[in-house]
């Protein structure tokens, strides 16, 4: 059934759903979870409209019951871990070329999908403030450098300034399709590199530094670093204090040692060992000390 114009919108993430399909189903699910929460939001009584969102209804809730056995699907939290990661790796994977001065359609792709992915993670509840400012810079990162290749000049590698005024996504409904970017293509086409890029962990301090950019107004983005579940060196383990009795645990900080935890096993479904230990390392940090 054709989207309807109205629904434009959530088109890309119904396209980034289609090429998930057999890759990873659960992210698949969570996109046309977004597309369908946010058609809905769109236009919902128009007659083409609303038969197309029951439709997606009805896709969901078909996937729903054929992924029933799968904790990310059934627990949010291990749903909301699954889906953070799976979006910062991709921008891990982006943000790397793009520091190594690699500028190829690929990495335009991955930059705008983990954008899309950090949509998507909404469906949880409000962003961190982290994952708002990734968004951010990673739309703003493809939209920068796919018009830089569009228009014949070499892109400056690394963070930059960010002008307020080219936050906007400039793809819109067409996305890169334009420009001979297949959807489907960066992140399965290039898994080796991206794991070879990542693993066993990016370097500490990926935080990005502030450099020089377009005149004011600007945003530096030298305060961003990359949220729990998204790398860590491995074999680095922390200097722990050991336990104490007198710990006082809030209600709180059960739930996010518990998330922690489940980080810690989403990232295992990569065998990123390092972000792995990280985690646990922060849960146990949490429970010992009633610290972060």
């Amino acid at each position: 059934m054709a989207l309807p114009a109205q629904l434009k919108g959530i088109q890309h993430y119904l396209r980034t759903a289609q090429e998930h399909e057999k890759r990873d189903p659960v992210v698949a699910y969570y996109c046309r979870l977004y597309a369908m929460q946010t058609g809905m939001k769109l236009d919902s009584k128009t007659p083409e409209c609303r038969k197309f969102l029951v439709k997606l209804m009805d896709q969901l809730e078909t996937m729903k019951k054929e992924l029933s056995d799968n904790d990310s699907i059934t627990q949010e939290v291990v749903g909301n871990a699954h889906i953070e990661n799976y979006a910062l790796k991709l921008f891990l994977y982006a943000d790397n070329e793009d520091r190594s001065g690699r500028f190829h359609k690929n990495m335009i792709k991955s930059f705008y999908s983990a954008s899309l992915l950090l949509d998507v993670v909404s469906v949880f509840g409000e962003l961190s403030e982290e994952n708002v400012q990734h968004r951010k810079y990673a739309r703003w990162k493809a939209t920068y450098i796919h018009n830089c290749l569009k228009n014949g000049e070499t892109p400056q590698a690394g963070p930059i300034g960010m002008d307020q005024d080219e936050e906007a996504d400039e793809f819109g409904a067409e996305g890169f399709s334009g420009q001979g970017l297949s959807h489907g293509g960066s992140f399965r086409d290039h898994q080796d590199n991206q794991d070879q890029s990542l693993g066993p962990g990016p370097a500490p301090g990926i935080g990005f530094s502030p450099g020089p950019g377009p005149s004011a107004p600007t945003t530096n983005f030298n305060n961003i670093h990359i949220p729990p579940g998204a790398h860590a060196p491995a074999n680095t383990p922390a200097e722990l204090p050991p336990p104490t009795g007198g710990v006082h645990l809030s209600p709180d900080d059960f739930t996010k040692a518990q998330k922690y935890c489940k980080y810690a096993g989403s990232a295992l479904q990569y065998e990123d060992v390092g972000t792995a230990i990280q985690n646990l390392q922060k849960a146990l940090q949490l429970l010992t000390t009633g610290k972060e």
